[in-house]
């Protein structure tokens, strides 16, 4: 095994590469960076998402349906306060999935493209 291999960045697919880094910019409170010519953010201790923008970018459908583009993969952010962070990702462009899952855990909501994130109560 390779022992030259680290983690590197999270990729993040899109429509609008601009749009989506100012949302998780604002959401997370990260550095907003350049990499290889597309924006990204970074949190302080390295962690980067990168957002390409991509013409046939389809948004993934929560919850996942039959024949339709679903998702594949999603971010769970650890928050003290639930509803308080419902409320400013709901400010700042997201919005609530109709179906929920998590009870008073965690609420699933779609970013301006369409990613499907949860706000999880830190436990």
């Amino acid at each position: 095994m390779d022992q030259d291999i680290c983690f590197g960045n999270i990729v993040v697919d899109c429509n609008d590469e601009q749009k989506l880094c100012r949302f998780y910019k604002q959401l997370l409170g990260w550095e907003k960076r350049e990499m290889y010519g597309h924006p990204a953010v970074r949190s302080e201790n390295g962690l980067v998402f990168l957002f390409i923008e991509d013409e046939e970018y389809v948004s993934p459908i929560w919850p996942d349906q039959l024949n339709k583009q679903q998702k594949q993969m999603h971010f769970d952010f650890q928050v003290d306060d639930v509803a308080a962070a419902v409320q400013r990702a709901e400010s700042l462009g997201a919005v609530k999935a109709k179906s929920q899952f998590g009870g008073e855990n965690f609420v699933t909501m779609l970013d301006p493209a369409g990613h499907p994130f949860c706000l999880c109560a830190k436990g």
